[in-house]
């Protein structure tokens, strides 16, 4: 009975980790590693021929845009709507 017991407490607080990371003990957020590279700007450029590129490195010799967005979004590309 115990065992079961400590099992369930187990499962329970690994869902609460996984579910909810932000609200971890301070203790446990500082030892969880981060990723430097979490949420990179993008660049959009137009080449010489007036192609439209999207890349993480900045191009040398042109104007550019930088976009960033928001890891948390849903972001999918422009479709054809349904029945067209």
């Amino acid at each position: 009975m115990l065992g079961l017991v400590l099992l369930l407490v187990l499962a329970a607080l690994a869902a609460w980790w996984y579910f909810a990371p932000h609200t971890l003990p301070g203790f446990v957020q500082r030892r969880l590693p981060e990723s430097p590279k979490a949420n990179p700007p993008l660049y959009e450029w137009r080449d010489a021929q007036g192609h439209l590129h999207v890349t993480d490195t900045p191009p040398t010799d042109r104007p550019y845009k930088i976009l960033h967005f928001d890891p948390k979004a849903n972001v999918l590309p422009a479709g054809v709507a349904p029945g067209k």
